[in-house]
Formats: C-alpha cells, sequence, structure tokens
C-alpha cells in the first residue's frame, strides 16, 4: 500500500488488469502484485473478476481498473520510460515488452494491452547531448532510423564523423 500523498499511476483496463499485472511483475525486477479488489454480488463486474488494485514494477506502483471498455485503451500521448544500462538490458525488455504487441521508431513499442513504452539506453542521451554538434547530430540522425536502438550503430554513426 502506498503513502497517503504519494503518486501513482492509474491504468484504466477494460477487463485485463490482472492478466497486465502479471505480464509487467513478470518482465521488471522488484516487481510483485499487491491488492487486487474483486467484484462481489452486489456487481456490477462479475462475481470473483478484478475489480482493482496495484502492483509494482521495479519499485513504482501502479494502480489500475477494470472500468469496462467506455474509456479503456491508451494512446501515445501517455508512455513509460524504461532506462536501460547496456544493450542486453534494451534487448531485455524491448522483447518481453513488445511480445503480443507492436514496435515503432525511436524505441518506442506498444505492447499487447495498448500500453506505450520508450526502451532507451543511457547511452543514447549521453550521445545526442554531446557537446560537439556534429556528434550530436549523427547520433540522432541514426535514432531516428532504428526501431530498437541499438549502441553499436549509435556509436559507430558518431564515430563516423569524428
Amino acid at each position: 500500500m502506498t503513502l497517503s500523498g504519494a503518486i501513482s499511476p492509474c491504468l484504466w483496463f477494460d477487463h485485463e488488469l490482472e492478466e497486465a499485472a502479471e505480464f509487467y511483475t513478470a518482465i521488471f525486477p522488484r516487481s510483485s502484485i499487491g491488492h487486487l479488489a474483486r467484484y462481489t454480488d452486489a456487481g456490477p463486474g462479475e462475481p470473483g473478476r478484478v475489480m482493482a488494485g496495484e502492483f509494482t514494477l521495479d519499485g513504482l506502483t501502479f494502480r489500475g481498473i477494470n472500468g469496462g471498455p467506455a474509456h479503456a485503451g491508451f494512446s501515445e500521448s501517455i508512455s513509460f520510460s524504461v532506462l536501460c544500462r547496456d544493450q542486453a538490458e534494451v534487448d531485455h525488455y524491448w522483447e518481453r515488452l513488445s511480445d503480443g504487441g507492436s514496435t515503432s521508431v525511436c524505441g518506442w513499442l506498444t505492447d499487447r494491452f495498448g500500453l506505450s513504452w520508450q526502451v532507451v539506453p543511457q547511452r543514447l542521451y549521453e550521445l545526442v547531448s554531446d557537446p560537439d554538434p556534429v556528434r550530436a547530430t549523427a547520433a540522432s540522425q541514426a535514432m531516428l532510423g532504428m526501431t530498437r536502438i541499438v549502441v553499436a550503430d549509435l556509436e559507430a554513426a558518431v564515430a563516423a564523423v569524428s
């Protein structure tokens, strides 16, 4: 349970909250499913199905509700960014989160529940922030041509102009 005044994202699902919580907690370290409140005979959902709950991903608590289709669905206007230490982490999160979803450009993907993620290596931020504008531009141009971010390709693009 989070503390009073703590801020956490709340995700509105049609009916897949429990499935989503299981999916996400299997991907991220230090993750767990917290309390899941289930519908009772009082309704409005099917008794025993999850109504609302919380789960924690790598220390960040999320709340979720199965609110039905009226407002369910996500767009890229809200996304979660996963900052990765190295290519192995990028590959891990990219493969797991995109399983059953779709990939986009510049490290963006949409998972099987329609939630958008940015899977970004720390090295990308370092290279596009290089004080040498030619190197920063080369890194940015390389990134714009990628789907999954590949650190070696970013570094090769920067080395080619150095």
